[in-house]
């Protein structure tokens, strides 16, 4: 039986005096790959800050567990040596850093696993995201990824602003190095399998990867879980995110 590497449990999150998360209630177990939906501005990006650390929002009621240990306190730095990573939907352009010099610094891998991608080569010589195109910048935080040996990767909007093609080649990247794989197989290191929880506004990423199970976000709660997340997509297009929280098609609630 797959044990829970991530427990967030009924949390409620603030900021300047605004409730954004009420109530989440979210479990994601070894080597699962979950999908988070919902409209801009439910507070989906927010969970993400608040399970990797960021002080900026305050927590006001609730817990979160990885590997069995309560870490709502926690440090970022700290929950990024248990292994927990971020793929950032917008990353920032850092000057006068090589991408090759970063993922040498951080690289906690027995082998150098990014250089096997060809798509990344011709960004290894590069300023880290300095005009960089769209695709680009995911492909540099998929190899940072990938470099930190993670046991959980949340992927934050990964899909936003890229066309058919060039996501249809990021979900392959997501799907041969790190879904359902332990971390460095292939350059002979153990351990359990790696979780992912994909964060999306418009679900196309999920025809690519098929999560385990899907989650709906709506005014920072999550209202709804299913695991057919072919029924969730067609839901959401024919009748929107407000009738989410009524829709009948939907297999379970929360």
């Amino acid at each position: 039986m797959k044990k829970v590497l991530l427990k967030v449990e009924k949390l409620k999150v603030r900021a300047n005096q605004n409730e954004i998360l009420k109530g989440i209630n979210l479990q994601i177990k070894e080597g699962e790959v979950q999908a988070l939906l919902g409209p801009n501005g439910s507070g989906k990006t927010v969970l993400s800050q608040i399970i990797l650390g960021n002080s900026k929002y305050k927590i006001t009621e609730g817990k979160i567990f990885f590997l069995g240990k309560e870490i709502t306190k926690s440090p970022p730095e700290k929950r990024a040596k248990l292994g927990m990573a971020l793929v950032w939907q917008a990353p920032p352009a850092v000057k006068g850093v090589k991408l090759s010099q970063l993922l040498a610094k951080i690289s906690v891998s027995r082998g150098p696993s990014f250089v096997r991608l060809i798509e990344a080569r011709p960004l290894l010589e590069r300023e880290i995201n300095v005009d960089f195109s769209g695709g680009e910048k995911k492909i540099s935080e998929l190899l940072q990824v990938l470099s930190l040996n993670p046991k959980l990767v949340i992927f934050d909007e990964i899909d936003s602003g890229l066309d058919i093609k060039r996501l249809e080649k990021v979900a392959k990247i997501i799907k041969k190095e790190l879904i359902g794989k332990p971390p460095h197989q292939k350059f002979g290191g153990g351990g359990k399998k790696v979780s992912v929880l994909l964060i999306t506004h418009w679900g196309q990423i999920l025809k690519f990867l098929k999560p385990d199970l899907t989650n709906v976000m709506l005014n920072g709660k999550i209202i709804c879980k299913s695991k057919d997340f072919k029924k969730v997509l067609m839901v959401i297009k024919k009748y929107g995110y407000e009738k989410c929280k009524r829709c009948p098609l939907l297999a379970s609630r929360p």
